[in-house]
């Protein structure tokens, strides 16, 4: 599995390496089923984590790396929970909806402490990252981001804008170059993703239709 980690090409004076070209495309059409609301959303995450996690673990980017682990657990469990909703929906639908106040507190404390968290152990231990803060912020705001898409929370789309901030700068400086323009492309997804979801949410509908499995 060497070949993935060697390179494609080379674009604008960037190395593009081909895990993290393979990865990133699978991770937008990730991010295009969720956008259709189709449980295949979950799969897509699964093997995009599969493959950057190949990527970022030879760079030394522990945050990164491990949080590619964590987007595979999440993503099972993702899949799990909109396949049960799903059959307990009447029209086999996937349901979205606005966090409530306290759910948005929640998301944005344990946003929060994971990162000054995982930031202190990077930073005790400069080894797992070169970059410790924006690596643990990346970590933790894609947990909170996958979780509310879960739940089927609108504001998993804010969460991935505040991730993609932060992504954009640290992947070009690391030398995932792929990564960086994919981000800036994740950030017009987002923005299009949240406002179809935020009008779909305003529907008086108890559920809303998604897109086939």
């Amino acid at each position: 599995m060497n070949w993935l980690n060697s390179e494609a090409f080379t674009l604008f004076g960037q190395h593009i390496k081909w895990s993290d070209m393979i990865g990133n495309v699978i991770g937008l059409v990730a991010l295009a089923l969720g956008w259709r609301r189709s449980i295949w959303t979950w799969p897509a995450q699964f093997v995009s984590g599969l493959i950057l996690f190949a990527a970022f673990a030879t760079a030394h980017l522990s945050g990164s790396a491990g949080k590619q682990v964590v987007v595979m657990l999440v993503a099972a469990w993702g899949f799990w929970q909109w396949n049960r909703g799903r059959r307990q929906a009447q029209d086999g639908s996937v349901a979205i909806r606005f966090a409530t106040n306290p759910e948005r507190l929640l998301l944005v404390g344990a946003a929060a402490a994971g990162t000054l968290a995982v930031g202190g152990l990077f930073t005790l231990y400069p080894s797992l990252s070169w970059d410790p803060w924006p690596d643990a912020y990346i970590f933790v705001g894609t947990i909170v981001a996958m979780y509310a898409q879960a739940r089927g929370m609108v504001e998993f789309w804010f969460a991935w804008l505040l991730v993609d901030l932060v992504g954009v700068p640290l992947n070009f400086a690391n030398g995932f170059a792929f990564s960086g323009f994919v981000y800036v492309i994740y950030g017009a997804l987002v923005l299009w993703g949240l406002r179809d979801w935020w009008l779909r949410s305003r529907d008086a509908r108890p559920a809303l239709e998604g897109a086939p499995a």
